[in-house]
């Protein structure tokens, strides 16, 4: 049997990434990865998935590639984002918060028109 050959996206130095994670994201995911002991090939995945009280669900996951994925690396962070998620999560930043009321992965979109109170999802 032979194998599938995958079919992804990845991006130059000098062209613009549809996603982008501050330096406080970028640490607390690599300390998640390093936490987590990963397989070979599996990165963070950031995605949505329909649902919440918005519309859709952010989701961060640990997976491996999928056919058409946007690979992305910051500062050694490997991110993949599918198409899909791509169309509505462009010009977004995530950060990482850390507060007395919890800490967490924050989503900053730009293309949100409504979120819920608890930040997790929007439409």
């Amino acid at each position: 049997m032979q194998a599938q050959k995958i079919e992804f996206t990845e991006f130059d130095e000098d062209e613009e990434l549809p996603l982008s994670f501050t330096n406080e994201a970028i640490q607390a995911a690599k300390d998640a990865i390093a936490a987590e002991g990963l397989k070979p090939g599996e990165n963070l995945r950031v995605g949505l998935r329909g649902g919440g009280c918005a519309g859709f669900s952010y989701v961060l996951d640990f997976t491996g590639p999928k056919a058409n994925d946007f690979i992305m690396n910051f500062d050694g962070v490997v991110v993949y984002l599918d198409p899909m998620s791509a169309m509505h999560l462009e010009g977004t930043t995530i950060d990482y918060e850390t507060s007395l009321m919890g800490m967490g992965f924050k989503f900053i979109n730009p293309n949100a028109t409504k979120t819920c109170g608890c930040g997790s999802s929007f439409g």
